[in-house]
């Protein structure tokens, strides 16, 4: 692969993120070996958490707001008996490990308290933002870190299996969602402490293993990693789209208004301004994102890839 071959490249790249490396350093190390092309992330994957990490190359880093709301799927195995401070098994237990076998039917009726939305506090070591610091920052130097709950949606929340102490429980969750945090609040539900002993993300939005690359593969070949890329025109595929005259093209890239005249399919719907909608060319290449102008119902770009 050629440094030109990759500056070209505009799309998604899925990766299997592997336990260790933060997800600012599979970015780091995706950029360096993709010869200093932009690289950007839809949402962050703790250190220790394994799988899909999406990575958005080139022009298409400027889709990564509206890819970063899209719900996520994980496989995580909650080990009772013991807490940590970070909720994981990264931190220091916060008691001696005792052993536990927890009963099935209490831990099913407890999973159904977690369904649905409902105000979830992060973690103290957390990337939120206290005071202008990050949390983790404040809670490593001791400091008392007051966390505000969030809103949270659990969409899906399932027990696979069950074994003494350790139970593995799928969940499908809103961006935000920390798997950490559930973990915590089964045990105290539960009446026993508890911490997440490990997690693999299986999907992130559209997303998932099935497109994933080893992270080893985009280091050693990139080349044959990019070969996996989802292009910037495939994503964002649930969105409507509206092919565009090529005057509304050339009006599009230069970040004017298109009016209805100008597209060759029909407008999006009255009340539809606060949904982005795909704007392609005649062809069907995606040419930017826009939203509707109530007024007029001209198409207004927010996000324009050429």
């Amino acid at each position: 692969m050629t440094s030109t071959a990759a500056a070209a490249a505009d799309g998604a790249l899925v990766i299997d993120k592997p336990s260790g490396p933060s997800s600012h350093d599979i970015v780091s190390a995706v950029r360096r070996a993709l010869g200093g092309v932009k690289v950007g992330h839809t949402g962050t994957l703790d250190p220790l958490a394994t799988g899909v990490l999406p990575l958005l190359i080139g022009r298409a880093t400027r889709l990564a707001r509206f890819l970063a709301s899209a719900t996520k799927t994980y496989t995580a195995h909650v080990q009772f008996g013991w807490g940590t401070d970070t909720y994981d098994s990264a931190g220091e237990a916060t008691g001696p490990p005792t052993p536990v076998a927890v009963d099935r039917a209490a831990l099913e009726t407890v999973l159904g308290g977690f369904r649905g939305s409902y105000l979830q506090k992060p973690p103290a070591y957390s990337a939120k933002r206290v005071g202008g610091h990050r949390a983790y920052a404040l809670a490593r130097a001791s400091r008392v870190v007051a966390l505000e709950p969030v809103m949270v949606t659990v969409h899906d929340l399932r027990l696979l299996e069950l074994d003494g102490g350790t139970a593995t429980i799928e969940v499908t969750s809103s961006a935000g969602f920390y798997v950490r945090s559930l973990a915590h609040d089964l045990g105290v539900a539960l009446g026993t402490p508890a911490h997440l002993a490990g997690l693999r993300r299986t999907r992130s939005g559209e997303f998932d293993l099935t497109q994933a690359v080893p992270f080893g593969v985009a280091l050693e070949a990139p080349g044959t990693a990019l070969q996996r890329m989802v292009p910037a025109g495939a994503l964002l595929r649930h969105l409507k789209g509206c092919r565009l005259t090529v005057e509304g093209v050339r009006l599009v890239c230069h970040g004017r208004d298109v009016e209805p005249r100008l597209l060759l399919d029909a407008p999006p719907p009255p009340g539809t301004a606060e949904s982005p909608v795909r704007l392609l060319d005649e062809a069907g290449a995606l040419v930017a994102l826009g939203v509707v102008r109530e007024a007029s119902g001209a198409l207004h770009p927010v996000v324009v890839l050429r």
